[in-house]
């Protein structure tokens, strides 16, 4: 019986290629970036129409970097607790405190009007989680930001290649932070990037750079100096190389993750689904099913797997917390989530959709 894995990077001939080059080439990594990581923060600006881009090794390290750029020590960063944990991780990294805020349930994005409600003196930031590859309200939240002179910061760690208003994510908020992991829809063994939109972009992507390297800055051969604290946060040449080569595909692969997302939406019976947007893209669809162990243990046997997108973060120890979002924690008990890469043939999504509705 064929598997059907929840996540499948896709590559042809192209990436390999891209692999040998740097192979042989003998320069495979430096934390001063230059070469294909040059290249690659090039394009992907031009691809996002961003006005700077930094390009790490994750989407954790591209996070922290981001908020070490604000003053947020006990101040106040307002996200959803529907996201991975390095969400949260990064504000505490920074001695930031997360303020969570109930999710909209429709699309599971960050609710705006949540987001009033916990807005204090204290709040530094708000950072709002493209859930799914499927876009926050970022007007509304834009229109917040503005009011209460807030920073926005963007988590886009599902949204590469998706668009907002036909603009693409990575052109909106002051830093929008992606992560390229082997799972993502843009792939690389570690990467993650930083856009960065504000009127000093070019001061800010000259520090980040800095600490993206072990805060080492004014290098003259063997001379350094150091004046910020940093992190080995740098991406090396393989990851960079292969980023190239996924950049021309992604708007591509990513309309084939649409047509399945809208073949979900509209042959899967269950009234509680994923909404079809063709902005979005669909880093993997979601769904939301009572039993929800039973479900994917038949489903798994018919060799399809399946996915928990997440555990709310504020039900984790380290930040559990008096604090009530019963929306998140309705969802965080139903949610399911499966495959849409282009990895996929015809027969997969049609054998997913029939199981799914036989078995949900």
């Amino acid at each position: 019986m064929k598997k059907i894995k929840l996540f499948d990077p896709v590559t042809d001939k192209s990436e390999k290629n891209a692999i040998k080059r740097v192979l042989d080439s003998n320069f495979w990594a430096s934390g001063a970036g230059g070469g294909n990581v040059q290249k690659f923060e090039e394009k992907f600006r031009k691809y996002t129409n961003s006005k700077s881009c930094i390009a790490v090794n994750s989407g954790t390290a591209a996070l922290n970097l981001a908020l070490s750029m604000y003053d947020i020590k006990n101040m106040e960063v307002i996200i959803p607790s529907l996201s991975f944990v390095s969400t949260a991780n990064a504000v505490i990294e920074n001695g930031g405190i997360p303020k969570f805020a109930d999710i909209d349930e429709n699309t599971l994005c960050i609710d705006p009007e949540k987001i009033v409600k916990v807005i204090s003196k204290k709040t530094k930031i708000i950072l709002p989680v493209h859930f799914g590859g499927l876009t926050s309200n970022l007007e509304n939240i834009s229109n917040i930001c503005k009011e209460k002179k807030i920073s926005l910061v963007e988590d886009a760690a599902h949204a590469s290649g998706a668009l907002h208003k036909n603009k693409k994510i990575g052109s909106h908020g002051e830093m929008v932070c992606f992560s390229f992991h082997p799972v993502k829809n843009l792939a690389m063994p570690t990467g993650g990037l930083i856009a960065i939109n504000t009127s000093d972009h070019k001061k800010i992507a000259k520090i980040l750079k800095e600490k993206r390297w072990c805060g080492i800055s004014n290098r003259k051969g063997d001379d350094y100096d150091v004046k910020n604290i940093g992190w080995n946060y740098y991406m090396n040449e393989f990851s960079a190389a292969i980023g190239i080569e996924q950049l021309k595909k992604l708007d591509k692969r990513n309309l084939k993750r649409k047509e399945n997302a809208k073949k979900y939406f509209e042959q899967i019976s269950l009234d509680e689904k994923m909404p079809f947007d063709k902005e979005a893209s669909y880093h993997f669809y979601w769904i939301r099913v009572k039993d929800r162990e039973k479900f994917r243990e038949k489903l798994l046997k018919k060799g399809i797997q399946t996915g928990i997108h997440y555990k709310p973060i504020h039900e984790f120890s380290l930040y559990k917390s008096k604090i009530k979002l019963p929306i998140t924690e309705k969802i965080g008990k139903e949610i399911v989530t499966l495959p849409t890469h282009p990895n996929m043939n015809k027969k997969d999504l049609e054998k997913i959709i029939k199981t799914v509705n036989k078995f949900s």
